[in-house]
């Protein structure tokens, strides 16, 4: 199955290198660019991607607020692709907020060619956290900086269950699912299926989401 994606940056030549080495991989359709969030927003919702690699910093529309736009519940908004965020910065308050909001996660954009590329798969199928220890790392040092949210989130983690709690708060420090599995003594498939329970218990999109949600429910402290 081939990904399609629009790449949204306000810098022309990092536009075209990204478009060439991701246009020359078999399984990837570049369908459009655009130089702001704005743009992005319209390019999006007019090509239907499955992936925007969304700069984080732009002119007239930064990527957060771009990323708000397109993952945001709208009425008459059927199609939510996912968004990968691109950032300068390996710590990076926006990137932290991208998350929050409901982006797939985060690559720097001096990251290796092959990186960029095994990045476009892996938020296309929904499968893995991005750069997990650096992911980890960002998140932390955000949660540390903001209150834990009781109530509601903390309320949700019930409908978990014992091993579904031991998954997540393992996704949340990181892990991978070869990783869960091996710590648990469970089949990478089990721990698959897990996942994907505790995705559609906790209406979470994605693993990136379930990181966020488990810091900010109490699940997992910083610094653990």
């Amino acid at each position: 199955m081939t990904t399609r994606i629009i790449i949204v940056d306000d810098q022309a030549m990092v536009r075209a290198g990204f478009a060439a080495l991701l246009a020359a991989q078999s399984d990837i359709d570049v369908v459009g660019e655009a130089r702001d969030g704005a743009q992005g927003v319209e390019l999006s919702r007019r090509t239907r991607p499955d992936v925007v690699l969304m700069d984080v910093r732009m002119p007239e529309m930064d990527g957060l607020e771009a990323a708000r736009r397109l993952l945001s519940p709208s009425p008459g908004v059927t199609h939510r692709p996912r968004v990968l965020m691109l950032t300068t910065f390996d710590v990076d308050d926006y990137v932290y907020e991208a998350l929050r909001a409901g982006a797939s996660g985060f690559l720097l954009k001096d990251a290796p060619p092959a990186d960029l590329i095994s990045a476009v798969r892996v938020v296309a199928s929904g499968d893995a956290l991005l750069a997990p220890s650096v992911t980890r790392r960002l998140i932390a040092d955000f949660a540390r900086q903001r209150p834990v949210t009781r109530g509601k989130p903390a309320l949700r983690l019930k409908a978990l269950t014992e091993r579904e709690t031991e998954v997540l708060t393992l996704v949340a420090r990181g892990r991978s699912n070869a990783e869960i599995a091996s710590a648990l003594v469970l089949a990478e498939q089990t721990v698959k299926t897990h996942v994907s329970r505790v995705l559609t218990k906790l209406d979470l999109r994605d693993r990136a989401q379930a990181v966020v949600f488990a810091y900010e429910s109490g699940l997992v402290a910083p610094g653990e």
